[in-house]
């Protein structure tokens, strides 16, 4: 992707060795910019390239990005609409000893309150590189949220992935599990477990929080009983929010939620 197009530019936040953002620099040192630890002044460098006609991608953790860089990122990108790429990296309590100091655990929420961003929490690696591609090829500010550890791959060969459509990667009538992120994998153990007790469970990865796929909610409101949903951020503002307003306005049906609720984590290993 990016040597085909010379108008990509990655920006870092002095963490490219836990970004890998490096690689990038090892094959274009001319279009990558190492801001340092200061992430207010990396997304007024992002808007200004923006401004200048490149496809900027700023990359640092996502607790860094969004929580440190809100304002600059509402003033200087979300207002003026400049075509920035946000990458966030180690988002959420999967991080674990890192503590809760740098767990982004809110980003989901602050991005979506951004007028015309796209937001997109992919499952796996495979994902993750079509959503690169797709929300560079695509016209707008973005914001890629983007875990830690090692995840189950649940994209395999040519499998469908489209921003703003839901996949579905299993099908079931009796319950619906909607997830993203991370929580995808377990959503698909947990629809084997059920499906060990006689309940036949949908899963659908919700991997574009934002434009969220209404139709695809609507259809699990209407041809299962109820809905799950399933995501490694607060219980206020993220996934589960939005599910549940489409499901108010649409088709009201019952719902739960499987979240962080309304507190934040302490430091320990990822399965703890």
């Amino acid at each position: 992707e990016a040597g085909s197009d010379e108008r990509i530019v990655v920006c870092d936040g002095d963490v490219n060795n836990s970004t890998y953002t490096y690689k990038f620099a090892e094959q274009f040192p001319e279009r990558f910019v190492n801001v340092g630890i200061a992430e207010s002044n990396l997304i007024g460098i992002t808007s200004g390239l923006a401004a200048a006609g490149k496809i900027p991608v700023a990359a640092s953790f996502s607790t860094f990005l969004l929580s440190n860089a809100f304002d600059q990122i509402r003033m200087s990108i979300a207002f003026p609409n400049q075509n920035v790429k946000l990458v966030g990296t180690h988002a959420g309590i999967s991080i674990g000893e890192d503590g809760p100091s740098q767990m982004a655990i809110e980003d989901v929420a602050l991005a979506c309150a951004l007028p015309g961003f796209t937001v997109v929490v992919p499952a796996d690696g495979p994902s993750t590189k079509k959503a690169t591609s797709a929300l560079i090829e695509r016209e707008g500010p973005a914001f890629l949220r983007c875990g830690r550890p090692k995840v189950p791959v649940v994209y395999r060969g040519e499998a469908e992935w489209h921003v703003g459509k839901a996949t579905a990667l299993r099908n079931g009538d009796d319950v619906t599990l909607i997830a993203n992120g991370i929580m995808v994998a377990m959503a698909l153990d947990a629809a084997e477990a059920l499906a060990a007790d006689g309940i036949s469970a949908r899963v659908l990865d919700m991997h574009t929080v934002k434009p969220i796929d209404s139709a695809a909610i609507e259809r699990a409101a209407n041809e299962t009983k109820g809905i799950v949903v399933a995501e490694e951020h607060l219980a206020y503002g993220g996934l589960g929010s939005i599910v549940a307003m489409v499901v108010a306005e649409r088709r009201p049906t019952r719902i739960s939620f499987v979240d962080l609720g309304d507190t934040y984590a302490t430091s320990g290993t990822p399965d703890e």
